[in-house]
């Protein structure tokens, strides 16, 4: 390869990329997927590796690189960064508009404006001298700013050369550097699991990113740009209006928002400022107004600027969408699936356009990780029709007779006790055939196909039962009477002798069904039938405690005896305290608790064999941890829940011995099986028989798995089957298969 071929190369790759930028960036409407844009950008950068002259300071590949800084060097403004007066209502909007016409010495005519919307972010200048980016700053007072070159060059939206032809020799541009609201989210997920601060909104967030010394940070933060003007121009005529000239500035790379629009007097001005109201919320970015200019660049020189704003131009505020209040109070509310909501009863404040009295705190770990407490003076964010909610507390604020929130021990609607697991955010009331506020959810689950499969009790009509007083929890559906079903809306006597019939119908059930069917938390459809596998009857799950559910496997006995054997602690010490957190992963706080109990001391513990330090694998669970353990235990001890249960085995609920009555073990006991495709039986119907036979059936194939059992458009998981060479059959093998067990 010639020299010259490198290089042309490397042009070649240049353009390339700057034009794909473009079309991303700018036009919207990328003509390549990312994994070939990355592919191009991978090549370039080869290529410069190889040939390190070929190394441009706007090369696609020099975005990010340069040492951090010890501080931002100051930046004078040939043109000021000004600011611009602000219109909070419609009628300085109109008198804005008169001002303008009245210097013009057009009272009598229209103007036309430009009209954008109003970035909440933070302003920036950029510099292209020969169409290169060689410097950017901030606006600071206006006159002098910072030198942050080197971040914004991170910023993927701003080009490094401009893009085409005939742009002039110097072309400073103004514009706002932005972080989207999706990205924001990301960035504050990420802040959140590694435990540093998150951001309060989108403009804080953007504006730290920005001032980072290091650019290596700044390039992994989800910055954006546009464009709203020019600064300084040299040696180029540029347009005789504001909109043409972003037009210009759109040919040559730079992004324009795409809401850009002409207003022709000022009644069009007040339906955009309504329509960009009205979409404020569906953007995906913030918008705290909306600014509009006298397009005509010779009307803009002919007003002039006051002090530190032009005459020209003007920003219509949106109502604000953050205010400073105090909490008087946090209460908790209780919704449809039992979830605890803290709610901040707030001192009103006018925010978003409405007087806020309420706002959501989300859940206890977001009221502890910011700090939340009742007196504090906090910060209320309310966008749209979004709940609001409390962004941040103001500490400086924090009176010395402020209190802590406590979450409720007991439901403040039915009075269930609450359960919020060690590790989860989520806190939720325990009574959901009982509750009020779970009242609907609990019986529609209860209806529903996979529980008891009651056909014809559709989600409006248990609404309706609900409503109207005639329903309180699933046992009062098995007293309703043909001629109150048949009263109801849209329901009549054959409605009514079908539904009342198939309730007769459903009290023919299995216990897996019908323990999914109660709604416990965290018991689906599978654990619900191991439990009625391994445990038999309901009077043995009402009955179970927490030892009885959760231990150690004979494996990790075996471990736990050995750790144990190193021990020389003395005997009065707790075990719990003993065994580093390492252990702990496989032998839990409550059957640690339970080994002292059975043994007394350590010493008696430390001489025990490892079959002694297993639970007894006739009643301990398997799939059952400490969290799922907590949650069965406390529903059976609520007596509501436990009334429920009598008031449905009393209505005539029933169902067979879920083991096989002959003694010994199952037929299919100790092996895995797998579904999927289309069989000529549902699934469920399969799923019942091999569990009656003692098997396992699970929904993802490993190399644990016995069988895959596929029929028509198998897909994915007899793939993986092959893969891990496990045995494959059709349904045909399968009854032949259940038929040989008996």
């Amino acid at each position: 390869m010639s020299a010259a071929e490198p290089a042309a190369r490397a042009e070649a790759l240049r353009r390339q990329l700057d034009h794909h930028n473009y079309c991303y960036y700018v036009l919207d409407e990328p003509e390549i997927p990312d994994a070939e844009y990355d592919r191009l950008l991978r090549e370039l950068q080869q290529l410069e590796e190889t040939h390190p002259e070929l190394v441009t300071p706007d090369s696609p590949t020099q975005r990010v690189g340069a040492r951090p800084l010890e501080r931002f060097d100051e930046v004078a403004h040939r043109i000021p960064m000004l600011s611009l007066d602000n219109a909070f209502s419609e009628q300085e909007l109109e008198d804005f508009d008169r001002r303008v016409r009245e210097r013009l010495k057009k009272a009598a005519a229209k103007v036309v404006y430009s009209a954008e919307p109003k970035l909440d972010g933070l302003a920036i200048s950029l510099r292209y001298e020969a169409g290169r980016l060689v410097q950017g700053a901030t606006r600071g007072d206006g006159r002098h700013g910072e030198d942050v070159t080197q971040n914004v060059r991170t910023i993927p939206s701003i080009p490094l050369r401009l893009m085409g032809e005939g742009w002039p020799e110097v072309l400073e541009v103004r514009g706002e550097i932005f972080m989207p609201r999706a990205g924001f989210e990301t960035l504050n997920s990420v802040q959140r699991e590694r435990g540093e601060k998150t951001f309060v909104n989108p403009r804080n967030a953007a504006a730290g990113s920005l001032r980072q010394l290091d650019p290596r940070i700044t390039a992994q933060r989800p910055l954006a740009f546009f464009c709203y003007g020019t600064g300084e121009v040299v040696g180029h005529p540029m347009s005789a209006t504001h909109s043409g000239n972003m037009a210009l500035v759109r040919e040559w790379g730079l992004p324009v928002s795409s809401e850009l629009a002409a207003c022709d007097g000022i009644a069009a001005c007040h339906r955009y400022y309504d329509r960009m109201g009205g979409r404020r919320d569906k953007l995906d970015y913030d918008i705290d107004g909306v600014v509009f200019k006298v397009d005509d660049l010779a009307q803009q020189q002919q007003l002039g600027f006051v002090a530190r704003a032009p005459r020209w131009a003007i920003a219509r505020k949106f109502p604000a969408q953050e205010e400073m209040t105090r909490v008087e109070d946090v209460e908790f509310q209780v919704g449809r699936t039992g979830a605890l909501t803290p709610v901040a009863r707030l001192e009103p404040i006018f925010v978003g356009g409405v007087t806020v009295s309420n706002a959501t705190l989300h859940n206890m770990d977001e009221i502890e990780r910011k700090d939340v407490r009742i007196g504090d003076s906090v910060i209320v964010r309310r966008a749209g029709d979004v709940i609001p909610e409390v962004v941040s507390v103001v500490r400086e604020r924090r009176p010395p007779d402020t209190h802590a929130v406590q979450l409720p021990a007991h439901c403040p609607v039915c009075g269930s006790a609450v359960i919020r697991p060690e590790g989860e955010a989520v806190a939720r009331c325990s009574g959901g055939l009982y509750c009020q506020a779970q009242r609907k959810e609990a019986i529609k689950h209860f209806a529903s196909r996979k529980a008891m499969d009651i056909e014809g009790l559709g989600d409006k009509l248990v609404e309706q039962l609900v409503d109207q007083g005639l329903v309180g929890s699933p046992a009062d559906l098995y007293a309703l009477r043909q001629e109150q079903i048949a009263a109801l809306e849209r329901m009549g006597e054959k409605s009514a002798a079908n539904l009342v019939a198939a309730l007769e119908a459903s009290k023919e059930t299995t216990l897996g069904r019908f323990l999914f069917a109660l709604g416990i938390l965290g018991i689906g459809e599978t654990m619900a039938n191991t439990l009625a596998r391994d445990l038999g009857s309901l009077d043995a799950i009402e009955s179970l405690t927490l030892s009885d559910l959760i231990g150690v496997s004979a494996s990790q006995a075996v471990k736990l005896h050995a750790r144990l054997s190193d021990l020389d602690e003395d005997g009065q010490t707790p075990l719990g305290r003993v065994l580093p957190p390492a252990d702990l992963k496989w032998c839990r706080h409550v059957h640690l608790l339970m080994l002292e109990e059975r043994f007394a001391t350590l010493a008696a513990i430390q001489a025990a064999q490892p079959e002694e330090l297993a639970n007894d694998p006739r009643v301990r669970i398997e799939g059952v941890g400490e969290v799922l353990s907590e949650k069965i235990v406390t529903f059976f001890r609520q007596p509501h829940n436990r009334e429920v249960i009598d008031g449905l085995v009393n209505a005539g609920v029933h169902w067979p011995d879920p083991r096989p009555a002959r003694a010994g073990a199952q037929p299919l006991e100790g092996l895995t099986f797998v579904l999927t495709g289309k069989l000529e039986q549902p699934r469920d119907h399969y799923k019942e028989l091999l569990l009656a036979h003692g098997a396992k059936v699970v929904g993802s194939v490993s190399k644990n798995t016995d069988y895959v059992v596929a029929g028509e458009a198998a897909g994915s998981k007899l793939k993986k089957a092959q893969e891990l060479g496990v045995a494959v059959i059709d349904e045909q093998a399968l009854l032949k298969l259940l038929e040989k067990q008996g």
